[in-house]
């Protein structure tokens, strides 16, 4: 495949402002986006350190918002300087949203309010409520009070933009108890809701009797995924369960009766009754024994990855395809590499059914396509390879003489992770611009450095990379975000203390460009 053609951004401009594209929104926003990638990858372009902060308490960052103080401040990165958005009271601790999720407007619906077709902030507090909240004021748009016998602490979202799983702490019970041997009946809950307006679909309750064991579940895309100690980890219909075993329809805001109490659902102190309670084991989709409960499904067809269920067998992944449990062709993958930290992998957030394999040296992407004169079965092949910039170790193996005159040879080999070699972090994926972003760091002197590369999506060509201007310490905890025109760096050092640093792209019309990169296969 050929080189594709660079983009014209003055061509694009020009055809846009003629209204070549007014017919189709969709090809003026491609086409914008296209505009702005060109934009971030061209060299004269650089990302400049605009903003520094630290704080005492966990950063978070969601589409060009950064909250600080558990959601309660919020800051406007998209500005030429982040500016607060807004701060909303201070609050006891029992009070403090503990989690939250970013809600958008779906295309396509008709809502009942205005104030409905701009983003909210989903939010749990610590004293089970549910707050939607708006993203651009922080006022408290909607309340439900969830109930009084569990504590909530999790959101998720089963169907994005669409429906969400708010999930309890575990049971575990009283010290007490638990010496005196005494069982706790049920595990966890699980109360879901249709978003935007908010309608309840019901409150599970994950029991021993009927499930056993269970260290921990979740629902994803209308599957209750329930996990267990020994590896083993289990797929149900949600849907299913939600018609044989709902005791009772409720309904936001409407009188209810339930237990000899009555009172009004969503609002406290009576809350939501647990209406949906397992009597007998609901039907089972799928189940597959991995290490650490370590399970994903993606791909075209519906394929999995599990890494086999033995502590030797960690780094070793196995891809298979759903309908017959069979092993893809090349499916065992397995990154010969020595180092502490363990290579990850996980199937291409682009809806391409490919696979992302990062390890400490490489970065490889992976495609699935059927084996040739046999449509029934797949294959696993490489699609590219992304490689860390490494200098061959010139002390490695060199002999050296004892004072006696003997000559004797050091066999010895750096780890791939070394922190004096450049070792890949964090890899993500920039939806909009079609990039590819790695985080590679390498030890110099006493501090470490990084740098963020942007990388073709389709061929893994290197397009643009970016240094750090902070140091990295490769023993904190880091994340990294790359939205658009905007770099943001978290870090959580020692002693609860957080760093926010954030990037923004800024054009220098000084400098001409030099270097044509284009997007393609190498």
């Amino acid at each position: 495949m050929g080189p594709t053609q660079k983009p014209n951004v003055c061509r694009q401009l020009s055809r846009r402002a003629l209204g070549f594209f007014s017919r189709d929104a969709g090809v003026v926003q491609r086409t914008n986006l296209g505009i702005l990638r060109a934009l971030v990858c061209q060299e004269s372009t650089k990302f400049k350190n605009v903003w520094t902060t630290h704080s005492k308490s966990p950063i978070a960052y969601e589409r060009g918002r950064i909250y600080f103080d558990n959601y309660r401040c919020c800051v406007s990165s998209i500005a030429s300087e982040p500016r607060k958005l807004y701060e909303m009271p201070k609050c006891s601790k029992s009070e403090k949203i503990e989690d939250a999720l970013l809600w958008e407007c779906p295309v396509g619906e008709i809502l009942p309010n205005p104030s409905d077709y701009k983003s909210s902030l989903i939010a749990l507090t610590a004293h089970n409520w549910l707050f939607r909240i708006s993203a651009t004021t922080g006022k408290v748009l909607e309340k439900i009070y969830l109930a009084s016998y569990c504590k909530f602490r999790y959101l998720s979202w089963d169907t994005p933009q669409e429906v969400i799983a708010v999930k309890s702490a575990q049971n575990k019970g009283t010290v007490l108890a638990r010496q005196a041997g005494i069982q706790q009946p049920v595990l966890l809950y699980l109360a879901v809701f249709h978003v935007l307006p908010f309608s309840l679909i019901g409150i599970l309750e994950i029991n021993k009797k009927i499930f056993g064991n269970v260290t921990d579940a979740t629902l994803s895309h209308g599957i209750l995924i329930v996990m267990y100690s020994s590896g083993l980890v289990r797929l149900y219909s949600f849907q299913a369960i939600t018609e044989q075993f709902m005791q009772q329809k409720l309904d936001l805001g409407c009188a209810c009766r339930w237990g000899g109490t009555a009172g009004t659902v969503g609002e406290a102190p009576f809350g939501i009754p647990c209406n949906i309670k397992i009597t007998d084991t609901p039907p089972l989709l799928f189940e597959v024994s991995s290490l650490e409960n370590a399970f994903q499904i993606g791909g075209h067809p519906w394929h999995y990855i599990i890494t086999p269920n033995k502590k030797k067998q960690k780094g070793v992944f196995h891809i298979c395809a759903l309908k017959d449990n069979s092993l893809a062709k090349n499916g065992i993958q397995e990154m010969e590499c020595c180092s502490l930290e363990s290579d990850w992998i996980y199937f291409h957030p682009d809806a391409s059914g490919r696979i992302i394999h990062v390890g400490p040296n490489q970065v490889k992407v992976l495609k699935l396509n059927e084996v040739e004169n046999d449509s029934a079965q797949h294959q696993i092949s490489e699609d590219f390879v992304i490689l860390a910039n490494r200098e061959k170790n010139k002390n490695e193996n060199l002999p050296t003489v004892t004072a006696s005159g003997r000559v004797v040879k050091k066999n010895f080999n750096l780890l791939d992770d070394d922190p004096e070699q450049e070792t890949f972090k964090i890899v993500d994926y920039e939806d909009e611009l079609d990039l590819l972003s790695v985080v590679a760091v390498t030890q110099i002197d006493a501090e470490g450095k990084a740098h963020l590369d942007f990388h073709c999506n389709e061929y893994g060509t290197l397009l643009k990379s970016i240094p750090l201007v902070e140091s990295w310490d490769v023993t904190y905890s880091h994340e990294v975000y790359f939205d658009r025109d905007l770099v943001l760096h978290i870090e959580q050092k020692p002693s609860r203390v957080f760093s926010c640093y954030v990037y923004q792209m800024v054009c220098d019309p000084g400098e001409e460009e030099t270097t044509n990169r284009s997007c393609e296969k190498e």
